[in-house]
């Protein structure tokens, strides 16, 4: 089992809220803060060197701002996870954020705790989101892109839709490895075929789309 800590890339352009999510990281054990920046201007390099597991990312901030440094990061190290972290609850950054890449969208309002919990959800294959952000998302998907027939394949395989149906209903990867006898590698195998089937980048992506065309 893996015990290393989750490494953390902080984006935030707000002195005091940088350095008090730096103190908390730096105090909760299981956390290593590697690197806290007040835009995503040299985003690329930094994420090259830190090669954090999470990224935690503010949208609006000068220079650079987040949903652009999302961007890069998921062209550069899709691996990466990015929790968006911000005071926006705006449908438009919304769904920019989720059809970017982002794992999660937690809004600036949350108690540290529940921060912390929803960082080791996005790096354990979760997809953390505040629940009023939830609901807005479910509300959105109905309108974000037309019903296909209900015959159209993917092309998934057994296996392929059993996971993905135990995506949408929000187990991480290492309970989908649990209930389906397979390791935490062979569950990461087949969401990778299923996000290239489905067309596309990130689990929120592939959860919106298995739930607006019903493909499980």
């Amino acid at each position: 089992m893996d015990t290393s800590p989750i490494k953390i890339v902080v984006y935030e352009d707000n002195p005091d809220l940088r350095e008090s999510l730096s103190v908390l990281l730096r105090g909760s054990m299981g956390f290593e803060l590697v690197g806290a920046f007040v835009n995503c201007e040299n985003v690329e390099s930094q994420v090259n060197l830190y090669k954090p597991d999470v990224v935690l990312m503010d949208i609006d901030m000068p220079v650079a701002n987040g949903i652009n440094g999302l961007k890069t990061i998921k062209r550069i190290a899709p691996q990466v996870n990015v929790l968006m972290f911000t005071v926006f609850d705006d449908n438009e950054n919304i769904f920019e954020a989720i059809c970017s890449g982002a794992v999660g969208y937690m809004l600036k309002r949350t108690p540290p705790t529940k921060l912390l919990e929803a960082i080791i959800d996005a790096h354990h294959g979760g997809a953390p989101m505040t629940s009023s952000i939830a609901r807005k998302v479910l509300q959105m998907l109905p309108q974000q892109q037309p019903r296909v027939a209900d015959n159209v394949s993917y092309k998934l395989t057994e296996r392929e839709t059993e996971i993905l149906n135990l995506l949408v209903k929000g187990n991480s990867y290492k309970m989908i490895a649990d209930k389906c006898g397979i390791t935490m590698d062979t569950v990461r195998s087949h969401i990778k075929k299923i996000y290239d089937k489905l067309h596309v980048h990130s689990q929120t992506e592939a959860v919106a789309k298995a739930i607006h065309e019903r493909i499980v």
